[in-house]
């Protein structure tokens, strides 16, 4: 640590420092760097990329209009900090140096948000009045939003005195070498972690001691907020911990002296326990002061705890840890990751801040406009009217969980008022009044619904241990009024989708309880040894009266994490009679779509109407999959729209129930039409705590419902010219019907004339990435079962032991009863597939979920799986338009995403049945045909030569040379098997091909021989990325084109002689409205608004559209009726807050 005389010596060098701040500011902060003992600026080069450590770093900022402009950073450090230096010889405080700062702020924030994506943002913003002041801001989500003050609003500026305390020279050192040690969330998580463990032990004990679960729960909750209470000072220091110590020798006192201090605490008053006043905590949480009787070793227990340092708890991740560790069930996940705080903030910053901020930026520029114009008093009312709507804001978390949602938006709602109450401060007003009148942001504005009683009484706790740390950590050691706590009863125990009248059981005709089995206890079968259902383990079957829609509370936004139930797993989850409750109370909601989209449809219905601001949800990533697309598009094609204003299709995520590493969707939606950022994970490496951490990039533009911007692929129709020849394999229902050939041989195959057609050859997914399994299916289709058990008596006995037992088991459910009927087939047989394959000699297949996007043909003897989709085409041509990078491309941006991989999905009815395939010239039909044998040829033909080579392997070596990487000894020796620049060369060859069959040889350039042929590639070069844009762009046009002409009754059919035998042309339908020309509306100029408040926000949503930094007088022409002068007096009050840049021409340009 650097001494103390020279601390000195750099204060008193720099105290009376003058002149410019071009002049000053790099030697100030060189001379800081010495006196702090960190490296020193590198000396800039050049290549813009390799200034990581720099002076006067250069940004480029893109304007709509496509022109660039450069800034530069005074200093950048990658990864820690961007720093904005000034010397403003302003009296330190005033209303000018404020706002000087107030732009210094806005203007670093433009800089860190115009880094390259590949960067990633820093999370400091660091401003300095050269040789007096230092302002910490921070944002440890490093995704865009606002830098906040750092560690909160009344700390964050450090004068240049203040560097004599060494915490202050520590804390600008870690900024410099280790910031994200500074991010509260992981200095917090260990001892956090620690406490949760000694709890979880305890609680453990005390089970084992006969004491019920909720009983040792609630006891628990007592003990941890007095711990909680006596370290931030609510209680006499250590008194708790001290009447431990004293009754460790006599446990059996414990259960006397307990309960007396918690009766005190509940009413307030003398303690005797303590021998001193305490305050009244009330809240509900004291009103039962019974104390669970405690031996030595659990005494040292609870004490190991108290001695835990609890003002450090981080109630982001406490109320999961508590959750588990008070849970018997969920116990044994306590050591396993939970979510990172940063996750939940990048959810909750645009859901709800973001806009608030919005609201807030508008009362700044209203209040200083006032003052500016000698209006003191109503400046102050713009402020004080601010502060009581925050104060009033409400905020939903409608599966609240252990509130970890709600406590970060509350956290941010009170950085958000603290920077409310020091601009009243600025003009003269005493905050503390208003706290202590109880006009402040607290936990009764955030609402939770929560099923598990549990964990709604953990939300409360936390949301009330994160209020009081935050009161202590900005107010000292003013104790908070009276009652600590109250009793909001804001979080409830409830359905959030669903209400009924009751529930009652299902009984039959005497009377007694309709039982079916559970749905997942199994046994091993008497003669197999294979697990089957285990006919004695029943459940009994609900039925829910009366069921309708819950309602949810009022409220102003909606944010959370319903749960990860997939459609096929909600009957196990939930019981049958929920789910059909549910689904006949949703009937908008298809059956195959999530649990979480009934959370979804309800939100989005509330903001259509208007009657919530804002929603944001987590999801899986399987939110642009068909089914939960739906639900997505029909509210943003609603004639009231929703829009989504802020969405990350594909984000890591830690499940808060398992631990469990999965992969999600963010999306925010509002009502009506609004622009929209999209967000995309550019990078993602393990990060020092929990979770991942992550590089985001950032697009702006009109979000469809597929989660994309740019081409609206969703737009895109089915065409009849695909229809009726994709579908997906057979899907068996039991894996009894597979057999290996040795089997086969003993069930009669080869010996019992006419098995062969029913033993078959059969492909999965796995067989066509990987190696061939070199099985056989039993496939009965179009067979009775006596006639089974006549012919084939071993085929019938096998089959009969290994699925008619599971079979039976599931003939209570909707499905399960036809599948039971019919126990000898394979739950779909697929009747539609093999009449399309009847005639063919091969048929073309690709992967259903597959990290790369390929297709061959299969002979028409092999039976597909159910993961492979199928196309019943044995004509090349067809093949080579599908393997192009065109329809791969167009597969990406239609499809959707699955698993832990986040592997691409091949959804038919959006990927192919949407495709508009090319019409070709007779030369170009033959040379798509001839490319397309040679590739499925050559694949084939170096596989059967290599029997361990996979088509993943040689595409992953394709894709690796492309990029041009180095190949590891195996994946050369993959190459050279495989003959991949062969296989490369053939493919760029059909590309070329395929996109001169189209007449977009254009493209050809960008696109053909680059990344991503068969597999995503996210981090493309920007003509590329470009160049698939347009390629999507007109494969939407030309589906609107093609789908415009089978209207009027002219079909391309892909294979006319199985779709259209007759040969009929299609009727002709009427012309569709939107095929009439129409003249475009004349755009009619808005008003300019008579009330201040509303002048601010037209300025800077019409600055935030130009395309192009404008005058004065552009800005005013914008409006009906508003004066040049004025707006230029609104302008430049934005200017002075840094809301907008002006140039040296006196442009004025939107500035965040």
């Amino acid at each position: 640590m650097s001494g103390e005389s020279s601390t000195q010596d750099f204060i008193q060098r720099w105290h009376n420092a003058s002149g410019s701040e071009r002049a000053n500011y790099q030697l100030f902060l060189t001379e800081l760097c010495a006196l702090l003992e960190v490296d020193r600026p590198d000396p800039a080069s050049l290549d813009t990329e390799e200034n990581a450590y720099v002076f006067e770093r250069k940004v480029s900022f893109r304007h709509p209009d496509g022109s660039t402009s450069n800034g530069f950073i005074d200093l950048y450090r990658r990864g820690s900090f961007v720093c904005e230096a000034k010397q403003t010889n302003l009296e330190l405080d005033s209303k000018g140096w404020d706002n000087a700062m107030l732009r210094a702020h806005a203007q670093a924030q433009q800089y860190a948000r115009a880094l390259p994506a590949g960067e990633g943002r820093p999370p400091f913003v660091i401003l300095v009045d050269v040789g007096r002041n230092i302002e910490i801001y921070a944002e440890f989500t490093r995704s865009g939003a606002t830098y906040v003050p750092y560690p909160d609003p009344r700390s964050h500026r450090i004068r240049l005195e203040d560097l004599h305390r060494p915490e202050v020279q520590d804390t600008l050192r870690a900024i410099w070498n280790d910031p994200l040690s500074l991010d509260p969330a992981r200095r917090s998580a260990r001892v956090t972690r620690e406490i949760a463990g000694q709890l979880a032990s305890l609680a453990k004990s005390l089970e084992a001691a006969g004491h019920g679960a909720d009983a040792v729960a609630a006891f628990l909750m007592r003990c941890l907020f007095t711990m909680f209470a006596e370290d931030v000072g609510l209680l006499p220091e250590r008194s708790f911990t001290g009447l431990l110590e004293e009754v460790r020798k006599q446990p059996e006192l414990f259960t006397r002296l307990t309960p007396g201090l918690w009766q005190a605490m509940n009413h307030g008053g003398f303690s005797a326990e303590l021998r001193s006043d305490v305050l009244r905590f009330n809240g509900g949480l004291f009103a039962d002061p019974t104390a669970l009787p405690l031996d030595k070793h659990q005494l040292d227990l609870l004490l190991a705890a108290a001695r835990a340092d609890w003002r450090h708890v981080e109630p982001s991740i406490f109320g999961t840890l508590l959750e588990r560790a008070l849970d018997p069930r969920e116990r044994h996940q306590l050591g396993a990751h939970y979510t990172p705080r940063a996750y939940v903030e990048r959810l909750v910053l645009p859901t709800v801040i973001e806009p608030l901020r919005e609201e807030w930026a508008i009362a700044q520029a209203t209040a200083l406009k006032h003052d500016r114009d000698g209006k003191r008093d109503k400046a102050l009312a713009e402020l004080h009217a601010f502060h009581r709507r925050l104060c009033s804001v409400r905020v939903l978390d409608p599966a609240c969980g252990s509130g970890n949602f709600l406590y970060v938006t509350l956290e941010h709602l009170k950085r958000l008022e603290g920077e409310v109450l020091n601009a009243l401060d600025a003009l003269g007003d005493t905050q503390g009044v208003l706290e202590m009148a109880g006009i402040t942001v607290d936990p009764h504005q955030m609402l939770g619904l929560e099923t598990n009683p549990r964990a709604a009484r953990i939300a409360e706790a936390v949301l009330w241990i994160g209020y009081l740390q935050w009161h202590f950590r900005t107010r000292g050691s003013v104790n908070p009024p009276e009652p600590v706590l109250k009793d909001f009863h804001n979080i409830e125990c409830r359905d959030a989708v669903l209400d009924w009248d009751k529930i009652e059981l299902v009984t039959d005709e005497h009377g007694k309880p309709v039982t079916r089995w559970d749905g997942h206890t199994m046994k091993p079968h008497p003669v197999t040894g294979e697990q089957v259902p285990d006919e004695s383990a029943t459940r009994t079957v609900e039925q829910y009266l009366n069921p309708r829609k819950a309602e949810w509370p009022e409220t102003d936004f909606v944010i959370g994490n319903p749960p990860f139930i997939g459609a096929s797993r909600m009957r196990t989850a939930f019981g049958d009679g929920y789910v059909e409750a549910l689904r006949q109370t949703y009937p908008d909601v298809p059956e195959s779509a999530d649990y979480v989209m009934y959370w979804w449809h309800k939100a989005a219905n509330l903001a259509r109407a208007g009657s919530i601001r804002r929603f944001g949800l987590i999801t899986t990533n399987s939110l642009r999959q068909t089914f939960n697309r739906r639900v997505v598009k029909l509210h943003l094609d609603h004639k009231q729209p929703l829009s989504l204003v802020f969405a990350i299709p594909d984000h890591p995520w830690v499940d808060a129930a398992d631990g469990a590493a999965v992969r999600i969707a963010m999306t925010v939606g509002t009502g009506g039409e609004h622009p929209g950022k999209l967000l995309q994970v550019q990078a993602e490496r393990e990060g020092d705590g929990e979770g991942k951490d992550v590089q985001l990039s950032t697009q702006p533009g009109k979000l469809h419902a597929d989660l994309s911007i740019g081409a609206d692929v969703t737009s895109a129709v089915n065409l009849r010219a695909c229809e009726g020849i994709s579908s997906p394999g057979v899907k068996l229902h039991g894996a009894g019907f597979i057999v290996t050939p040795d089997e086969a041989a003993e069930l009669g195959l080869g010996r019992i004339p006419g098995l062969e057609r029913h033993i078959r050859q059969y492909r999965n997914g796995r067989d066509l990435t990987k190696t061939p399994r070199g099985v056989l299916v039993i496939d009965l289709f179009g067979l009775e079962a006596e006639d089974i058990r006549r012919h084939y008596p071993e085929a019938y006995q096998w089959v009969s032991e290994r699925i008619k037992p599971d079979r039976d088991a599931k003939a209570h459910t909707k499905d399960g009863a036809g599948y039971a009927k019919y126990w000898w087939l394979f739950g779909k047989p697929r009747q539609e597939l093999r009449r399309a394959l009847t005639g063919l000699r091969r048929y073309i297949a690709t992967v259903e979920t597959s990290k790369h996007r390929f297709f061959v043909f299969l002979d028409i003897d092999i039976l597909p799986d159910n993961k492979l989709i199928n196309i019943t085409v044995e004509d090349a041509v067809i093949l080579g338009a599908l393997s192009s990078r065109l329809h791969v491309a167009w597969s990406f941006a239609t499809g959707s995403n699955l698993g832990a991989g986040n592997d691409p999905v091949y959804v038919k009815t959006r990927c192919f049945e949407t495709f508009p395939f090319p019409e070709t010239t007779e030369a170009q039909t033959t040379r798509i045909r001839s490319l397309a044998e040679q590739l499925d040829t050559h694949r084939k033909h170096q596989q059967d030569q290599h029997p361990d080579l996979t088509l993943t392997g040689m595409y992953n070596v394709l894709e690796k040379l492309r990029r041009g990487e180095s190949l590891t000894p195996k994946e050369k020796t993959i190459h050279e098997q495989g003959l991949v620049s062969v296989l490369a060369e053939l493919h760029d060859e059909l590309d070329r091909a395929v996109l001169d069959a189209y007449g977009w040889g254009d493209l050809a350039s960008a696109l053909v021989g680059k990344p991503g042929g068969t597999t995503p590639y996210p981090d493309k070069p920007a003509e590329q990325a470009e160049a698939e844009e347009e390629l999507l762009a007109r494969l939407v046009a030309l589906n609107a084109e093609r789908a415009a002409e089978e209207a009027r009754g002219h079909i391309r059919w892909l294979r006319p002689e199985f779709q259209n035998p007759e040969g009929t042309r299609a009727e002709q339908g009427e012309m569709a409205a939107e095929e009439m020309p129409v003249a475009a509306a004349a755009q009619k100029k808005p008003a300019w608004p008579k009330k201040l408040p509303e002048q601010v926000q037209a300025l800077r949503s019409s600055l935030l559209a130009a395309p192009a930094p404008l005058t004065s007088t552009q800005v005013a022409r914008h409006f009906n009726r508003a004066q040049t002068r004025k707006v230029e007096e609104l302008l430049e009050t934005l200017v002075a807050l840094g809301q907008v840049q002006r140039t040296k021409e006196g442009l004025y340009s939107f500035g965040g």
